[in-house]
């Protein structure tokens, strides 16, 4: 499928979601034959979606564009601006999540362009992001909520394991394995499973390097156990595959990690067509799994030559902390077993220097643990700090701005009238006395999130988006004339009104937005904004009123609408 973006047009939402993952899983399997095609595709899918404005699905378009660029180094040169985008739009709409996931992508794009310490960095943010307890966002389905998390934790993880700190690494994916289980489907699964066996095959080569060989054992053991679980989600999975051959045979990893686990004669035919196409992070372990299995064999000639074909595919390109050397310490192991004299004094040699240098790796994975350990408190203490800073300007339901912090802004902008216009809408809520009255109130605070959300979404960065009490929020546009400002309000009407009713439960809005006078107290803009409010709400609700000239008379209030127009904040 090319992805004609003209045809973009008439997909849904979901379609362009649904395509961006089907192009992530291309290159997830290890397939890297068309990854600029597949690339450019994704960019058309993106541009598709910043067209339709709505903030999530752009975040989800923005997360794959990014993933599918920091899977080789190639491209991860270039992927800066891209990163850079995710990180702001996430940020921008309180995407905490997403956020995380930005700074872990951002940390696999700096490992790969050979940046360790500004990657360690990197992650250290996003796991204090993660430390944080994260309520499920009710904007996005549950499940969805659930895989994106997942996502973000394997994204950090991966980093993790790149830098050789597998412990933590591994308590990060086996959080991940708890939102994996609140309702993945068969690819999320399958995707989770990958990541964690390339995690186990690291670990174990690394324990293996520094002699712990019962240990390595085991991570062999739980790699295979886990690709062995892998073939009943891959075959419904969205991997590219040929559904008569098993994952094994197809993904290099997943031969790799039953080869290393028991090497011998029956892996030899599937490892050797896994070399020709395994990726360069695979690379590494198709090399070593096919190695051993010919040592097994007793073909030690090609198992040399295997490896140091590997070597030399290897050299000078970017791997995971330490697995280089595992490759040339498998070279020097398969040379002096096969040399004719002296090849025991070799290898004792050997081993001693290897021993050597893996404590001194070991001291650096020590130092890399500790550093990140710091760099995530400092990071946790700080946006605690920032926390509270924040908590005192606002609304703790929605997490907009407070009436405080309305105040403050509004008496700021209303100093710079004349040099540039400000305008200020009122915002009721239709039916939302019904919906506490109906449900419950915890119903009743979803859907003030959900609207919050939504209006704070539809409208630019620079306007402010406050709480003004109860089911009232206040809208200010600086810098938009009362035309402009009054369609923005409308767009915000009609996509509250287009929300699906399970998450507004029938609730609209009535709007009144005025334009700030030279001279013109606010207290006095606001009952004008109020009063256009309430003609809105005359007029049947869901609607937009403008007022422009002098305050008119108030009507006598009628049962619906209380003598107290502006409430006090809750």
């Amino acid at each position: 499928m090319d992805g004609d973006f003209v045809a973009f047009d008439d997909r849904s939402d979901a379609w362009l979601v649904g395509r961006s993952r089907e192009l992530l899983a291309i290159i997830q399997a290890g397939e890297r034959t068309d990854l600029s095609r597949h690339i450019a595709e994704m960019d058309r899918l993106l541009e598709a979606a910043r067209q339709r404005g709505e903030p999530r699905m752009i975040a989800q378009l923005l997360r794959a564009a990014t993933a599918i660029r920091v899977v080789d180094p190639t491209t991860a040169e270039a992927a800066s601006d891209m990163v850079e985008e995710f990180l702001v739009h996430s940020r921008k709409h309180n995407l905490l999540v997403l956020q995380a996931d930005a700074h872990a992508l951002r940390g696999l794009r700096l490992l790969l362009i050979g940046n360790e310490d500004d990657a360690l960095s990197e992650v250290a943010v996003g796991l204090a992001m993660l430390d944080e307890k994260i309520p499920p966002d009710p904007t996005f389905d549950s499940r969805v909520w659930h895989v994106l998390m997942a996502s973000t934790l394997m994204d950090l993880g991966t980093v993790l394991g790149h830098l050789g700190v597998y412990e933590v690494a591994d308590q990060v994916m086996k959080k991940a394995n708890r939102h994996i289980r609140n309702g993945a489907g068969s690819h999320d699964i399958s995707v989770h499973l990958l990541t964690r066996t390339r995690l186990q095959l690291g670990w174990g080569l690394r324990l293996e390097r520094a002699g712990e060989d019962d240990a390595a054992a085991s991570h062999f053991a739980e790699a295979a156990a886990m690709a062995e679980a892998i073939e009943l989600p891959f075959r419904e999975s969205l991997f590219r595959r040929r559904s008569d051959l098993p994952a094994a045979d197809q993904v290099p990893v997943i031969g790799a990690a039953h080869a290393l686990a028991d090497p011998s004669v029956d892996h030899l035919e599937r490892l050797v067509g896994l070399l020709e196409i395994a990726p360069q992070r695979e690379l590494l372990f198709v090399g070593v799994a096919l190695g051993r299995c010919l040592e097994a064999c007793g073909r030690i000639e090609e198992a040399i030559e295997t490896i140091g074909a590997v070597q030399k595919r290897l050299h000078n390109t970017p791997t995971e902390q330490g697995l280089y050397l595992c490759v040339i310490r498998e070279f020097a192991r398969l040379s002096a077993s096969d040399a004719d004299d002296g090849g025991e004094r070799y290898t004792s040699a050997l081993s001693l220097y290897v021993a050597e240098l893996e404590a001194q790796l070991s001291d650096n994975r020590a130092s890399t643990k500790a550093t990140l350990d710091t760099r995530r408190e400092h990071e946790r203490l700080s946006r605690r700090h920032g926390t509270i800073a924040k908590q005192a300007l606002q609304d703790p339901l929605t997490g907009l701005p407070n009436r405080r912090a309305l105040d403050e802004r509004l008496a700021e902008l209303s100093t710079q009238i004349g040099e540039k216009p400000l305008a200020i809408a009122l915002v009721d809520l239709d039916g939302f006395k019904g919906v506490n009255d109906r449900m419950s109130h915890a119903d009743g605070d979803d859907v003030l999130r959900v609207i919050a959300s939504t209006i704070r979404d539809t409208l630019r960065g620079s306007d402010m988006v406050a709480r003004y009490g109860g089911d009232e929020f206040i809208v200010l546009l600086p810098g938009a004339p009362l035309g402009p400002a009054t369609a923005a309000l409308r767009r915000c009407a009609d996509a509250v009104d287009r929300l699906p009713k399970d998450l507004s439960h029938g609730v609209t809005l009535s709007v009144g937005v005025v334009s700030l006078r030279p001279g013109e107290s606010t207290t006095r803009a606001l009952a004008r904004a109020d009063a256009a409010m309430y003609q809105a709400k005359r007029s049947g609700g869901n609607d937009v009123v403008s007022e422009s000239g002098e305050e008119p008379e108030p009507e006598a209030p009628t049962e619906e609408e209380p003598a107290s127009a502006l409430p006090e904040a809750t």
